[in-house]
């Protein structure tokens, strides 16, 4: 499924970018030139993908190409920062995600920015997430890590980095469970494709990934899911029981998300050319296809209504971690 989805992607791409070119010449002042749009996770991550999928069906409403450039490091704040620091010209972007917007503000206080710190363009979607384990663990079903967690066993997990979704989601899973979180080992990795690449190798026990991240491993049976975070089970895995199901409602509070952000600063005119693009690709069957062939969840928001959504979230992460002792002043 998953090798079927890269192939349709490229393709998607190629098309887009053909019906982008012709439209530059009819552009406003903004955009004029290519934008560079900043993937602040590794290659095959939720971000990455995200990233790569607005590359391919941007271009088609703003008239310019879009380059995917990855700049990882720190849990997603080395790219984040560099477009913090940009120019704000709109020609520079962020490829949004929860973990280094929401996650790791919450958590490390000493970091070079705040989750606001940004010019929100807009939410594009939002991300289930699951908890994965090797198809050889002897952990087979959400009740057998139950089972372990409630024992006291010690397990190792990984993450894209301390401060994500991957690593926090754990904490927030821990405490929903009345777990012992010191109990579960750490091991933060470049990326939550090689976090997931980890559980699949067998270097670790588990790992709470987007489900987008993990579709082509599940697919492959490289990976099995325990549970996923959304109310209601979803089309590509339907087999999986959601947190509700297995007793642990609170569990849906670990959900993913991808937008577009900028620069602080930005100029109106770049800020309603992006609200009018985002509004075109909520309708673009291609774009839609391809983000809800990765198992997420389209849910397209202006700039105020992602502000609105992003603040709740972070209010709700930053007083859990200071409870569990997980902040970084």
């Amino acid at each position: 499924m998953m090798r079927k989805l890269i192939h349709n992607l490229t393709s998607f791409m190629a098309i887009a970018a053909a019906v982008g070119l012709p439209l530059a010449a009819h552009a406003s002042d903004y955009p004029n030139r290519p934008i560079t749009l900043v993937a602040p996770y590794g290659p095959g991550g939720a971000s990455d993908l995200s990233a790569r999928l607005v590359a391919g069906s941007a271009p088609a409403f703003l008239g310019q190409p879009m380059l995917v450039v990855n700049k990882t490091g720190a849990a997603g704040v080395v790219g984040s920062n560099f477009v913090r620091n940009s120019k704000p010209d709109g020609y520079t972007l962020l490829s949004a995600r929860v973990g280094c917007q929401m996650g790791v503000p919450a958590m490390n206080k000493t970091i070079p920015y705040k989750w606001d710190d940004f010019t929100m363009l807009g939410l594009i979607e939002r991300n289930p997430f699951v908890l994965v384990v090797n198809p050889k663990s002897s952990i087979k079903t959400f009740a057998d890590f139950e089972k372990k967690i409630k024992n006291g066993e010690e397990l190792v997990y990984s993450s894209a980095g301390v401060g994500t979704l991957l690593h926090t989601g754990v904490a927030v899973m821990a405490d929903a469970m009345n777990a012992n979180f010191e109990k579960l080992i750490h091991v933060p990795f470049k990326g939550g494709g090689k976090a997931a690449a980890a559980v699949v190798s067998g270097q670790v026990d588990f790992s709470f990934q987007n489900l987008s991240a993990v579709s082509g491993k599940l697919d492959a049976g490289q990976l099995r899911a325990l549970v996923v975070t959304t109310p209601n089970r979803q089309k590509i895995i339907p087999d999986v029981p959601t947190a509700q199901e297995v007793g642990y409602q609170n569990i849906e509070m670990v959900v993913g998300w991808s937008a577009v952000y900028g620069p602080p600063g930005l100029p109106q005119d770049v800020i309603s050319k992006w609200t009018d693009t985002l509004q075109k690709m909520k309708k673009d069957r291609g774009w839609n296809k391809m983000t809800k062939g990765l198992g997420n969840i389209v849910d397209v928001r202006s700039p105020a209504d992602t502000k609105a959504y992003v603040e709740a979230q972070y209010k709700a992460y930053d007083k859990a971690l200071q409870k569990m002792g997980l902040r970084i002043e």
